[in-house]
């Protein structure tokens, strides 16, 4: 009998406190209570930006309404995809952000793959000019940059971005040259050797054995490279001059491009100041990055674990 109380007593220990093979409740409960206050604080600004731009007037002036709303109010959104002109700069974005991304993943994994596996005079000075261009800040390049540009008249044409990326000299682009250089340098070089056996070319051997095994590489690098163009807006106005907008480049441009829209006596002096109409432009223009992020959350958190990328 006294066993047997011993027995619960430990399982009732076990079940609270954990063990070696379990964490136990009161470290599981401390545990999702951290992460779900970790999450809070990262989600907070989105659900604030979403709640607000869903309010009407009528709730933005009623002290009483926070965070639901007493109707779901879509005119925000309305009037910020016409001040967006959100077909067209949703496309011309997609074609700054996607096409060099995907360009530049292609280079910069041959790139990686060269520096990994072929050994030639000057590399170790490469590696170092690769680093560099990711050390040095854009805005000590981005004169000589414009005017080669310039030169070559290139400025104002989505090409000024397309063209550096297709060179392995894109935006941030060592970054992923060292991921694809760390990704092909653990790749077993039994591999390639048995492969070369067989006759195949370096060519072959880099598309049927190098390339499958850096799917995680590839992953990161479209996605991490994919924001990072959609966000940039110093290097985008400089270079386009305008000649291509952006939904960040419009978004920076918001309040004058709603008073041109809508100048005085169209609309009144609420919606003027309305700031939910400024929250629902900035939600569209993140939305897109929010899809994917969503569509390729599974394969990105497991390509983050191959590659060791913390995040950005």
């Amino acid at each position: 009998m006294r066993s047997l109380k011993t027995l619960n007593l430990d399982a009732a220990k076990g079940f609270l406190f954990g063990s070696r093979s379990s964490y136990g409740l009161i470290f599981s409960l401390l545990l999702y209570l951290l992460l779900i206050a970790i999450g809070f604080v990262y989600l907070y600004p989105l659900l604030f930006m979403l709640v607000t731009s869903l309010k009407s007037p009528s709730d933005l002036l009623n002290p009483m309404v926070q965070w639901v709303p007493t109707e779901l109010y879509t005119g925000n959104y309305e009037k910020a995809y016409l001040v967006l002109d959100y077909p067209n700069t949703l496309v011309s974005s997609i074609l700054i952000s996607v096409v060099p991304s995907l360009i530049q993943a292609i280079v910069c994994s041959l790139v990686g793959y060269g520096l990994a596996r072929y050994r030639f005079w000057g590399k170790n000075l490469l590696f170092m000019l690769i680093l560099a261009t990711f050390i040095i800040p854009a805005q000590n390049t981005v004169i000589p940059q414009m005017l080669t540009y310039k030169q070559f008249g290139l400025l104002g044409s989505s090409l000024s971005l397309i063209l550096p990326a297709l060179v392995g000299q894109g935006y941030k682009s060592a970054i992923f040259i060292l991921i694809f250089y760390q990704t092909f340098l653990s790749l077993p070089k039994v591999l390639e050797e048995a492969a070369r056996l067989d006759g195949a070319s370096d060519l072959k051997i880099f598309t049927s054995i190098a390339l499958p095994s850096a799917a995680p590489a590839f992953i990161v690098s479209i996605i991490f490279s994919i924001v990072w163009y959609w966000n940039e807006t110093y290097l985008t106005i400089i270079f386009l001059e305008g000649g291509v907008q952006t939904l960040p480049m419009q978004l920076a441009k918001f309040t004058q491009a709603y008073e041109n829209m809508y100048p005085p006596g169209v609309v009144n002096i609420f919606d003027r100041l309305n700031e939910a109409i400024k929250l629902s432009g900035t939600f569209l223009n993140i939305l897109p990055l929010l899809l994917m992020y969503f569509v390729l959350q599974k394969w990105f958190v497991e390509s983050i674990e191959r590659t060791g990328i913390t995040g950005e």
